[in-house]
């Protein structure tokens, strides 16, 4: 490892560290391995990885060594447990630095931190001056900071030929993960085998549904209490490990064993409570049986002692992007197949184990092999600000273990010039690089520091730090009161959080805003585009300013119902629409200022009752605050009726009798003699159609003649000859001119002249169009014009037809000729006494 890396130390003695450990045979493997600075290890959960593969890389190290860990909970553990491996204070040899905590002294040799911490380092050092290795722990869980890390620490690798990097993990695609690391020369693999115990797999599904609407079904948790009860009376050895999806139902079911488990120690462990109650639960209770009931913290990268037995909902709780709503949230899904391995593989770590699975046997096909990696469905705007800041907006060109999706890069990158941390191009501002130094969601920094002069620094620190919790309350101003009076069971960590947040910005003193609305404007600043206005006078269900709809839950406190604007700072989706989980009461003048950005006053022209009409309106985003009717203007009315007769079709247009008449004779003679005579087809009309139509009078509403404008589509040779090739009207023998009947577009009939039969007496060739290539139809009329018979061919009707015709109506219009000669016959119009003055 350069000239600092060949310096042996004299740190701990590894072969205590290591004892007992399968991890340890690999010592002259991974000592091998790191002569080439990159390594990639993959060891099952218990084989001792994250104890033992540390301190052996710091004893080739002068400089630090940092070491991820994917949650704070196990960054703690894990520094606590080399520490006590190695007869060292905490900070001494190792320690550990997460959010707002840290044991880290200068004498650190192994630093254990999230991977969130080690960004931030990244982004405030590049050069990550001190440390000479950095292991990325348990990669397989695909964390986005996780991925972020990596691809950052590559590139400073390429500028610093002293730095190692080790991947590791229990369960990992390998020649992926060398690649990443080594490029042109993968990494080196050391696959580490695991001390092989008896795990017996049972499965135990619920009668009903595990997951409900709205979360997890008390049903099911009844059952996973159960479950839990009947294995430990069947397995009586070792404590028993209940995987659950979240913080709510650790606490639910917790609750739930003590109620039915007297006598049997019963801890909760998720990431939500305090370190003294997750140190409890990581602690050896010796021979002392007891239940564990955890999130997915205690699914890798941590040692829970004496478990013998594990009971495993089959859930888990994952941040899902509804793409369609703009919103991620947490949401109940099905594990993995790799997670349920893993799960179930913490009961056989000591000796024989039991693995009791929530669902049945042939569902277990069905389930996704791996976890999917958090960037295909996380929210992107706090990993962009931080690419932004390293100076690779949207991450192109990084080693990146998954690019990240661009169809929703721009939509984050669009949210975060809206903050003004970013240009055009992606690039950081000065603000966006200020808004970057707080550790904190892009959104939450905002509302920091731009809160603390409306509210006051030490409200805004206070309500700040609420936004960071995530207890159920719907009602944040309630929420605050009952952290303030220190009730409430997270009282004591929000303090904690609300002080560090206060010294990160300088004192600003209070101002007069009253509490409850202290509460709303920060959390409108922090979320501009989730402010929220009612559809209606004492409607529950509102319209955010991002365009979304949501609705208050059932059972809402009442400080919220009724309310005309409210400030949303936490949203969740249900199976036919989002829900707001929690919001304060906003004002509108409140509204209207932290949305300020999003303000906007335009004219809008719309098709609506014939004619485009035109109205200037207001938003904050998409809210519609005013709406004011006005003249359109005149571009934006011919787009508008352009766009309406796209839309809705040709009958938008409104032809007259006079247009339409046109558009059919220029469709026949396009169908039987083609080009050049055009297309009037109703795809292509609409795809000419600012060709033939007038626009403006259209938008006007004065409707849609279009006869010059159809007429224009004709070349001149063409337009001098349409009244000859397909003539609008035929005289007839009787001196009668008669409009012919063409047919409508696309219809193969053949054109029609409805004449009256008398009017036609001596024609025997019959009229004809398109250059005599098509007979008119001729529709034989009585007096009354009532249809008497249809022919092309008169000569024929003549001599045949009209025999019987002239018997049936003779004496039914006796006032009108019927000779028995039609041939030489007078044609005319006219009744016999006419025809007698004549």
């Amino acid at each position: 490892m350069g000239d600092r890396s060949v310096t042996r130390n004299s740190g701990p003695d590894l072969a205590r560290v290591g004892a007992g450990l399968p991890v340890a045979a690999y010592r002259d493997e991974i000592t091998t391995a790191l002569q080439g600075r990159r390594a990639v290890i993959v060891a099952p959960p218990g084989t001792g990885k994250t104890t033992f593969v540390p301190p052996l890389v710091a004893s080739r190290c002068s400089g630090r060594v940092i070491v991820t860990q994917p949650r704070r909970v196990a960054a703690r553990a894990a520094a606590r447990r080399l520490a006590t491996l190695t007869g060292t204070r905490p900070g001494a040899f190792a320690s550990h630095t997460v959010r707002g905590e840290s044991t880290t002294t200068r004498d650190t040799k192994v630093e254990f931190v999230t991977t969130g911490v080690l960004l931030r380092r990244l982004l405030n050092d590049p050069d990550l001056t001190g440390v000479d290795a950095v292991i990325l722990d348990e990669v397989h869980e695909r964390h986005l900071d996780a991925d972020l890390v990596v691809a950052m620490v590559c590139e400073v690798a390429q500028l610093r030929d002293d730095l190692s990097i080790v991947a590791m993990s229990a369960t990992v695609d390998s020649s992926g993960w060398a690649t990443l690391l080594g490029g042109d020369e993968p990494a080196p693999v050391i696959e580490v085998a695991s001390a092989v115990h008896e795990l017996e797999v049972e499965w135990a599904p619920a009668a009903g549904a595990a997951v409900e609407s709205r979360g997890v079904s008390r049903e099911f948790l009844s059952h996973l209490g159960a479950v839990t009860i009947d294995a430990l009376n069947r397995h009586a050895e070792g404590s028993a490990l209940v995987f659950v999806p979240g913080a709510r139902e650790v606490d639910h079911v917790v609750a739930d064993l003590r109620s039915r488990l007297a006598g049997m120690e019963v801890v909760g462990l998720s990431g939500a409570m305090s370190a003294r109650e997750q140190d409890h639960a990581l602690s050896d209770p010796g021979s002392v049986r007891r239940v564990i009931v955890s999130t997915a913290v205690a699914e890798s990268s941590l040692t829970v002692p004496g478990v013998r037995l594990v009971v495993d909902s089959g859930l888990s709780r994952e941040p899902r992007l509804d793409r369609g709503r703009g919103m991620t949230g947490l949401v109940t899904v099905r594990e993995s197949r790799a997670s349920a391995v893993q799960r179930a593989g913490r009961a056989a770590r000591l000796g024989p184990g039991v693995a009791v699975r929530c669902l049945r046997a042939q569902d277990w096909a069905g389930m996704c092999a791996d976890p999917a990696p958090e960037v295909d469905h996380a929210d992107l705007l706090a990993p962009l600000l931080s690419l932004a800041v390293w100076g690779s907006p949207r991450g192109e060109g990084m080693a990146l273990p998954t690019p990240l999706p661009q169809d929703r890069v721009a939509a984050a990158e669009e949210e975060l010039r809206g903050l003004g941390a970013v240009d055009a191009e992606g690039r950081i501002t000065a603000r966006g690089r200020h808004l970057a130094t707080f550790p904190l969601d892009p959104r939450l920094a905002r509302a920091l520091t731009d809160g603390a002069a409306s509210v006051g620094l030490r409200r805004c620190a206070e309500i700040t730090a609420m936004l960071g919790l995530d207890d159920g309350q719907v009602d944040l101003v309630g929420q605050w009161r009952q952290l303030r009076s220190g009730k409430h069971p997270e009282a004591t960590m929000w303090r904690r959080e609300a002080d560090r947040l206060a010294r990160l910005i300088n004192d600003i003193p209070s101002t007069g805003t009253t509490d409850d609305a202290a509460v709303a404007t920060v959390v409108s600043l922090a979320r501009p585009g989730w402010i929220a206005r009612s559809r209606g006078v004492g409607s529950t269900s509102y319209l955010l300013a991002c365009g979304t709809g949501v609705d208050l839950p059932r059972n809402c406190p009442s400080g919220l119902l009724g309310q005309p604007w409210l400030a949303v700072a936490r949203t969740s989706r249900v199976t036919d629409g989002a829900l707001i989980r929690a919001a304060a009461p906003l004002a509108e003048s409140a509204a209207l200022e932290s949305g300020a950005a999003m303000l906007t006053s335009d004219t809008t022209a719309t098709w609506d009752g014939g004619k485009v009409r035109g109205r200037r309106v207001s938003r904050l985003g998409a809210i519609e605050l005013s709406s004011t009717p006005v003249r359109p203007d005149p571009a934006q009315a011919r787009h508008a009726a352009l766009e309406a007769v796209r839309a809705r079709g040709l009958d938008v247009a409104g032809l007259t009798k006079n247009g339409e008449s046109v558009r059919r004779r220029l469709a026949f003679a396009h169908r039987v003699l083609g080009d050049p005579w055009p297309d009037v087809s109703d795809e292509a009309l609409l795809a000419r159609v600012e060709e033939w139509l007038d626009l403006d009078a259209l938008a006007a509403g004065r409707g849609g003649d279009a006869t010059s404008g159809l007429r224009g589509l004709l070349g001149w040779q063409e337009s001098a000859r349409l009244d000859e090739v397909v003539p609008e009207t035929i005289t007839v023998p009787s001196g009668s001119r008669i409009r012919v009947d063409y047919p409508e577009p696309g219809s193969d009939a053949s054109p029609v002249l409805a004449v009256k039969l008398q009017e036609c007496f001596g024609w025997t060739d019959g009229p004809t169009v398109c250059d005599g290539r098509v007979r008119v139809v001729l529709h034989l009329l009585s007096p009354a014009r009532r249809p008497l018979a249809v022919t092309d061919d008169l000569a024929s009707f003549w001599t045949s037809g009209y025999p019987a015709v002239r018997v049936e109506n003779r004496g039914r219009y006796s006032k009108h000729p019927w000779p028995e000669d039609p041939m030489t016959a007078t044609p005319t119009k006219h009744t016999n006494r006419a025809l007698r003055r004549d």
